[in-house]
């Protein structure tokens, strides 16, 4: 499906690629891997025409549709379901089109629609996009009344619906949910094209990729099966490449000491000489060079505080008098305890994070919270709060006031920030660096609960799998919310669920969980409900009982007009053979009439279902 064929680019005064190449099958699900900074976006661009690369380095099918989740969509007065149904071209010109048509290019038209499934097209987009986190009365509302991280929910589903050839998708689960990104997972799964998708999510890259595709050093290689088959055959090529060095190094040192030994006597001159001449020739053996990533530093409570750390019983919390988010919270967390918090976005996971950490008091009921419990909160928020003129160097003398300078420097050391980045401003730090440096502040003061929701969000494969061994080695509490399905298995011992005004415990596992979410999506779709815009039940209904009949009719009008141009074309077949006038002429006359009929009752046919046609296209409108 892509092609790229010795692919060099240069840019910002680095090399991003040196004569890459490599060849994706088509309907191939990739995974586009490697580390932050080192050109997965880039190869995007490049793709998309946005960068320009040599001619023929980068080739596609002709006529191959590319589509991509750049930016969110504007707010716009147009509805969420008219937004992605505009997504598939060829549908929204062909519905324009009817507006204005004549009676001749509407069966054109018509006949096209149905070729295409148009009909179902909002049953699909609204299938799409409750899947992502959308309730049915959403899909009525204007886009303008959605923030930002919902609007890219939109333009994924867009992308999604139109169904390109080649789909390219960059951190997709970033601005999902927990419940969005198992749905997208699943739906990957089921993708009828190509799609190559950038993902720091292990769970994602293992259940919906087909091959990985690893990007380090300028080169791309492609493997097949998901991140954890990359990862092993990985392991064992840098294996294999180091028992190759190892014995090359071995016969490099031999030849050499005979060299040294033996290059000044006459009599083994030349085969002095001619070992020379090997070491010349032998080229060193490649190895995969790992890069180190820093750990997190993540300390424990250094005296455990008495059970229970929390206790909540009949809880109701809210940020109105009397309008409560969460109610009736009948709960308790001990020292021990890792909890997983569930829930769609909306559901009060973040309220209920507030309250737990001290920061938003309950309305109502009993929450008893240990006086001297020190909490650890990191939000996403935070990243998006900081000011991108401060420095790391500047925030840590803020954290550390009677600290020596050498011993500030030395903190933000351990936190993976090196001499040359301590004193860059927030703004010229990667998202990764941003997390990194807050996730090890809130745990500074070794806290006897960390709340964690969405730690990952900026995070590589390779930290994150650091960020899951300092939490399995940290001895306090642990709430975490977070869209990593695989943080969350490795992490949590217990599960709560957010959902339906307050918080409980899920009795299940995650892929309990999963199949919880998948068929929750499914049951929140009902046909019924799906019209070309949303409009009241008895409405949709009224409108269903008039449309339904008309459809059945053009139906069969377009059955006897498919009849009558077939008996046509196969008369007009026999009339056309030369044969006919020279062995049966006296069939002629009789064949004539025939086709003559057949002409009447075609035009005939036509007419009807023109006419239906147009019937149901304004009851439809």
């Amino acid at each position: 499906m892509l092609q790229i064929r010795d692919l060099t680019f240069n840019a910002w005064g680095r090399k991003f690629f040196d004569h890459a190449s490599v060849s994706l099958p088509p309907g191939a699900k990739v995974g586009l891997i490697g580390r932050n900074g080192v050109g997965k976006s880039t190869l995007f661009k490049l793709i998309l025409g946005q960068l320009h690369a040599g001619d023929d380095e980068i080739s596609l099918p002709k006529a191959a549709r590319i589509g991509s989740v750049d930016q969110e969509h504007p707010a716009t007065p147009f509805t969420l379901l008219e937004t992605v149904l505009e997504a598939d071209e060829e549908r929204h010109s062909l519905m324009t089109r009817l507006d204005t048509a004549d009676p001749e290019e509407m069966g054109e038209i018509w006949a096209r629609l149905i070729e295409i499934d148009a009909d179902s097209a909002p049953a699909r987009a609204s299938e799409i996009l409750v899947g992502l986190g959308f309730s049915q009365e959403d899909l009525a509302r204007p886009m303008s009344e959605f923030s930002g991280g919902w609007r890219m929910r939109v333009a994924l589903a867009a992308a999604l619906f139109a169904e390109p050839d080649m789909l390219l998708l960059d951190e997709p689960t970033n601005y999902l949910d927990l419940e969005g990104a198992l749905w997208l997972e699943a739906r990957l799964q089921k993708y009828p094209h190509t799609a190559l998708i950038v993902s720091h999510d292990r769970e994602l890259l293992n259940n919906s990729c087909t091959h990985m595709l690893h990007l380090a050093g300028g080169k791309l290689e492609l493997y097949t099966g998901g991140y954890d088959d990359f990862e092993k055959r990985r392991a064992e090529k840098a294996r294999l490449q180091l028992s190759a060095k190892a014995k090359q190094d071995a016969e490099r040192a031999h030849l050499q000491a005979f060299v040294d030994r033996f290059k000044a006597k006459a009599s083994k001159a030349a085969q002095a000489q001619s070992r020379m001449k090997r070491l010349a020739k032998m080229e060193p053996v490649a190895t995969t060079i790992e890069e180190r990533v820093a750990p997190f530093t993540l300390p424990s409570p250094p005296r455990p505080l008495p059970p229970p750390l929390i206790r909540l019983e009949r809880a109701n919390v809210g940020y109105e008098e009397g309008r409560s988010i969460l109610k009736n919270l009948n709960l308790r967390m001990d020292l021990d305890d890792r909890i997983g918090l569930l829930g769609v976005n909306g559901a009060g996971k973040s309220t209920f994070a507030k309250m737990i950490a001290g920061a938003l008091g309950v309305q109502s009921g009993e929450f008893h919270r240990d006086r001297k419990m020190r909490v650890g909160w990191f939000h996403q928020h935070q990243i998006e709060a900081m000011d991108p003129e401060d420095t790391p160097l500047e925030i840590i003398r803020r954290a550390m006031p009677d600290s020596s300078e050498s011993s500030r420097r030395s903190k933000l050391a351990q936190f993976g920030l090196g001499f040359d980045k301590q004193e860059t401003t927030v703004a010229n730090l990667s998202g990764g660096e941003r997390a990194r440096l807050l996730l090890n502040m809130v745990a500074m003061d070794a806290p006897h609960m960390l709340i964690l929701d969405e730690p990952t969000n900026h995070l590589d494969i390779d930290s994150r799998r650091a960020l899951l061994d300092a939490l399995n080695d940290y001895e306090g509490a642990v709430i975490l919310i977070t869209h990593d399905r695989s943080l969350m298995e490795l992490v949590a011992d217990r599960l709560w669920l957010a959902a339906d005004g307050t918080v409980k415990p899920f009795d299940g596992d995650m892929d309990d969980y999963a199949r919880f979410v998948l068929e929750r999506a499914k049951q929140a779709v009902k046909p019924t409900q799906v019209a070309r815009e949303p409009e009241p039940a008895a409405t949709s209904a009224k409108k269903k009982t008039a449309v339904e009949p008309l459809r059945r009719k053009v139906e069969a009008a377009e059955q006897v007009l498919t009849r009558c141009t077939r008996n046509l074309a196969e008369l007009e077949t026999q009339l056309a053979d030369p044969a006919l006038y020279v062995k049966t002429p006296g069939k002629v006359a009789e064949l004539t009439k025939r086709r003559d009929n057949a002409k009447t009752k075609l035009d005939e046919a036509e007419a009807a279902w023109m006419s239906l046609a147009e019937e149901l296209a304004e009851a439809e409108a």
